[in-house]
């Protein structure tokens, strides 16, 4: 896999992440643990292709 595809990759997953944050805080009732931890994740995400994208 190339640097490129890879860093399609992540954005691609970076990018479901941000719709998945949206539906939960959009949902009544939603679990402030779960968006603390899809918000980490794609904080993982936004590092290791900041990180890619320098190299």
């Amino acid at each position: 896999m190339t640097i490129a595809s890879h860093l399609q990759e992540l954005r691609r997953k970076h990018e479901h992440l941000s719709s998945m944050v949206e539906q939960e805080q959009r949902s009544p009732g939603s679990d402030a643990m779960r968006i603390a931890d899809l918000k980490k994740q794609k904080l993982k995400l936004k590092e290791e292709i900041t990180r890619l994208s320098q190299a």
